[in-house]
């Protein structure tokens, strides 16, 4: 498969968890991948065992709350490549608390990471998209982004914020040829559901139509869609990945 061949893609929060699943499935399909990710021991784990594979993929150190780490990240794969055809904003944190016991700097984390950090990485890559008069923007909400959840003030704002950044950035960049989408994932067995009682996580699959949970490859897969020819009339869009579980 080579959906992506001679594409340089910048996948945030890639060292894990849906990050990861979308590294891999875009190295299979020919991209060159660009992994970054606060996690160096993970990131350069999966580098590592990519190439062993015979995939294009490169770790960077980012924080993609910070600005000038964004930059410098940028400027080095321009300076190498010429170009990032496709960019997913895929990194996210949680810093959950109902509103009464969530504290400024729990607010500020994930404002930082999941919306501060959206925009610094579209800010620095899509001028170089503009002057190649193409590019393929994906930022990942949440359904949580959509509806709403107890003890989630800061992630329900910043991923309701992050659609809005879609709609904003489709319009805005449509004339150079760039389309700018949403996933709204649902839920997803990652590492993280590892961490909750099995009797959760059975409530949580009766909630789904489809009675069982996402795999992270179930969100990669519609982030490979969106960066596809076959999506290039869709733009402003979010699809939710979550098995009808918001019908």
């Amino acid at each position: 498969m080579s959906r992506f061949k001679n594409k340089i893609a910048v996948i945030t929060g890639g060292a894990s968890g849906i990050g990861k699943a979308a590294v891999e499935l875009f190295g299979v399909e020919g991209a060159s991948v660009c992994i970054w990710d606060v996690n160096e021991v993970l990131g350069k784990e999966l580098e590592i065992l990519l190439s062993e594979k015979g995939l294009h993929t490169k770790f960077y150190k980012v924080n993609t709350a910070n600005f000038q780490e964004v930059e410098k990240a940028t400027a080095e794969i321009i300076s190498a490549t010429g170009r990032i055809d496709i960019l997913i904003n895929n990194a996210g944190i949680t810093r959950d608390a109902s509103l009464q016991k969530m504290t400024a700097e729990q607010w500020q984390q994930v404002m930082d990471v999941n919306l501060t950090g959206v925009f610094n990485c579209t800010k620095a890559i899509s001028p170089f998209m503009i002057q190649n008069n193409y590019g393929r923007i994906i930022n990942t909400s949440s359904i949580i982004g959509l509806y709403g959840n107890y003890g989630q003030t800061n992630y329900a704002a910043t991923k309701a914020g992050v659609i809005g950044l879609t709609k904003t950035w489709a319009r805005e960049l449509g004339k150079y040829n760039i389309t700018v989408n949403t996933v709204a994932p649902g839920f997803i067995a990652t590492d993280m559901i590892a961490t909750i009682p099995e009797k959760v996580i059975a409530s949580m699959k009766d909630k789904v139509p489809l009675k069982k949970l996402g795999t992270p490859s179930d969100v990669a897969n519609v982030y490979a869609f969106l960066a596809s020819d076959e999506a290039q009339f869709v733009s402003g869009a979010t699809i939710s990945v979550d098995g009808g579980l918001t019908i």
